[in-house]
């Protein structure tokens, strides 16, 4: 009986040692390294199609499969402004940017910070294609892509409102212009 109250008791402790060191592996998967590195693998296999999202910190975790959400502990303008020059040094895509309509009207007394932020994203954003859409026409957007196509959903802690920025990418070496005249040359 006493061998068996070992056994057991060992067989525990085993277990109990696997789930967490399996809850420290969990943990350091959302170090600021990782999100970096995430990033850094996905993109080759991401194109045409696909989203990464710089998410603000109450952005929600979607249930969506294709939607993989890292979680950053980083600042907003800084992860925006390396993924923004990672999709720049890659050859096949591009990105159209997406910004919450409401951002424009959020009041500097509700939101402390959010003025300087604007200021700050337009720079950042200067060089490239922004579409401004009302907040719930993105998630739908996003939603529907989702579907079938991946999102990589980078979460920061960022804490003003409606300061997601959604990258949706594009093919980085054809344009619309470019599509438009295959397709009129196809008819």
């Amino acid at each position: 009986m006493r061998i068996h109250h070992l056994t057991l008791n060992c067989i525990i402790a085993t277990l109990l040692a696997v789930c967490v060191s399996c809850q420290q592996q969990a943990s350091s998967d959302n170090s600021p390294q990782n999100w970096r590195d995430r990033l850094r693998q996905e993109l080759p296999a991401l194109g045409h199609r696909n989203w990464i999202v710089v998410a603000d910190s109450a952005y929600p975790k979607q249930s969506a499969p294709g939607i993989e959400t890292v979680v950053t502990g980083a600042q907003q303008l800084d992860v925006l402004k390396e993924v923004l020059e990672a999709i720049d040094s890659a050859s096949h895509i591009r990105a159209v940017v997406m910004l919450d309509q409401e951002l424009d009207n959020v009041d500097e007394a509700d939101a402390p910070g959010i003025s300087e932020y604007r200021q700050t994203l337009q720079k950042l954003l200067s060089n490239n294609t922004t579409k401004v859409m009302l907040h719930e026409e993105i998630i739908s957007e996003l939603d529907e892509g989702s579907k079938l196509f991946n999102v990589l959903l980078l979460k920061t802690n960022m804490t003003i409102p409606y300061t997601s920025v959604f990258l949706q990418l594009d093919c980085g070496y054809w344009d619309a212009e470019s599509e438009a005249r295959l397709r009129d040359a196809l008819k």
